[in-house]
């Protein structure tokens, strides 16, 4: 009997830390999880092997096979903060792939959530492709992270924005809590991103502990995320009408793409 497939789709190294319970669940039931990351993860599109190693790292500790694990975003040079530059390149190289592993039953990618520009250009690629692999329905998003309705650079870990729909929420057993707790510590090339983000990891595991997903809807893209500046724009990273822009051609074009991939 052939495993069922499940399709993660990551921007940068570590960005598997808001669906460590959902990989886990997964491999425990016997699915087979490929995850691949769009971005090279350093600032000029240059390999970056320690990163690379210490996802791969924490992966497997999970239980995802290390060949299941795909630097699309380092093969192609495409670099941290600029993926809605190489929408066209990191779609093709997706393609790629699942022409090699058969058309996923399920597909997780990045929440339409505003707080990082290379997440919500995961949200766009992993939109169009459960479109296009008639899939939407098995297609979740994950919240890390978004500055709605807070100044400057503050921003809510795991926040599920209203405008994408009811959360699934899944318990996770206080075994894997303290597992996950952990896994954040295996992350040193990225000291100074996870002084930021682990009091509010670790809060949410001990009084919340929970693994939060939500559906996809294809017209949330036509809009901004929420409402007001997005966390990217207030830290001066990129601006929402330039991301807009950059992404239109990639958009329009897709509708009527066809991606020739052997189920």
């Amino acid at each position: 009997m052939a495993l069922s497939t499940t399709l993660f789709l990551f921007a940068h190294q570590d960005d598997e830390f808001g669906v460590f319970y959902e990989i886990h669940r997964l491999v425990s039931r016997g699915s087979k999880v490929i995850v691949a990351y769009l971005t090279s993860g350093t600032s000029d599109g240059n390999p970056s092997p320690i990163r690379n190693m210490e996802s791969i790292a924490v992966l497997k500790k999970i239980g995802v096979f290390e060949n299941n694990i795909i630097f699309l975003g380092t093969d192609a040079g495409i670099p941290d903060g600029h993926l809605c530059n190489h929408l066209d390149v990191a779609y093709r190289n997706i393609a790629d792939l699942i022409s090699k592993t058969g058309v996923p039953e399920k597909l997780y990618f990045h929440a339409w959530e505003g707080g990082h520009q290379d997440h919500d250009a995961v949200h766009l690629i992993g939109v169009l492709l459960g479109e296009h692999l008639g899939i939407l329905e098995q297609c979740y998003q994950f919240p890390l992270y978004t500055g709605v309705d807070l100044p400057s650079a503050f921003f809510r870990l795991f926040f599920c924005l209203p405008e994408n729909g009811t959360p699934n929420l899944t318990i996770i057993p206080w075994r894997q809590r303290i597992e996950f707790i952990k896994l954040c510590f295996q992350y040193p090339s990225q000291l100074k991103t996870w002084v930021g983000l682990f009091p509010f990891f670790l809060f949410h595991y001990v009084f919340f502990g929970t693994q939060i997903l939500q559906g996809v809807s294809a017209s949330q893209i036509s809009r901004p995320p929420h409402f007001g500046k997005l966390l990217y724009e207030r830290r001066g990273f990129y601006s929402y009408k330039k991301f807009a822009k950059d992404t239109r051609d990639f958009i329009s074009r897709l509708p009527e793409a066809k991606i020739a991939i052997k189920k």
